[in-house]
């Protein structure tokens, strides 16, 4: 990361894989896996690991001038990934995972190589760590969607936490499953018992077979008010 830290400070551009377009700002933090860049209105915390090209900013704006407080208490010799993610529970954030899929919400537990994150729109999502992109806190007291505080509750996961990505799509076998916040109708079905890595799903209209790899978050369908339904098909 040596020339990267060479950037420590300038404006700079990158691309990652998944992304739509650059982002461009301050290079303010590197680590071995996370690299942090101000961009005038939000912190981006980036895991290096899907970095695909980093540059000087051929265009650089006059205007950018970075906070002096970080939204995360991080001290730049022990910045990491998963520090981030712990000083960001509980926090509201937006979550990039790709394309056009950006989630908000608040991370509410770190397992070992997935988070669980609660958000109005899908509730409780399973969000696997090597697939996120980039992390931005918002300002302190907003909230999703500008709901007032007292009308937001983190409800309750219908399942209980694994401690492994594996465990838990293991755990959630012979239950209504939408992977990939139901981008392809064929990642949305019934989780048929498998053998790892590869997952089988009965979908509306037969059935599909989904590489565990490529999966990048797992949420079930949310039960309507006063309904007693868990999920699982007997």
């Amino acid at each position: 990361m040596e020339t990267l830290n060479t950037m420590i400070d300038k404006q700079i551009e990158l691309t990652f894989s998944g992304g739509q377009k650059p982002i461009r700002g301050v290079l303010l933090e590197v680590s071995s896996d996370l690299i942090v860049i101000y961009d005038e209105l939000n912190f981006y915390y980036i895991p290096t690991i899907h970095l695909q090209y980093v540059r000087p900013d051929p265009n650089p704006s006059k205007f950018i001038d970075p906070p002096t407080e970080y939204p995360f208490d991080l001290e730049s010799s022990a910045i990491s990934y998963r520090k981030m993610l712990m000083s960001a529970k509980g926090m509201f954030v937006e979550v990039y995972i790709t394309g056009n899929q950006s989630i908000h919400g608040y991370l509410t537990h770190i397992m070992n190589d997935y988070f669980a994150f609660h958000s109005p729109i899908f509730h409780t999502i399973f969000i696997s760590m090597k697939h996120v992109k980039y992390v931005v806190p918002y300002q302190p007291n907003t909230t999703p969607y500008a709901m007032k505080l007292e009308h937001f509750l983190v409800q309750p996961a219908q399942v209980t936490f694994s401690r492994t990505f594996e465990q838990q799509l293991k755990k959630l076998e012979n239950m209504f499953v939408v992977f990939d916040l139901g981008e392809n109708p064929n990642k949305i079905g019934v989780l048929s018992p498998s053998e790892h890595p590869f997952l089988e799903v009965h979908t509306a209209t037969g059935k599909s077979i989904i590489h565990s790899e490529h999966v990048k978050t797992i949420h079930l369908p949310a039960a309507r008010k006063g309904d007693n339904f868990t999920g699982r098909v007997h």
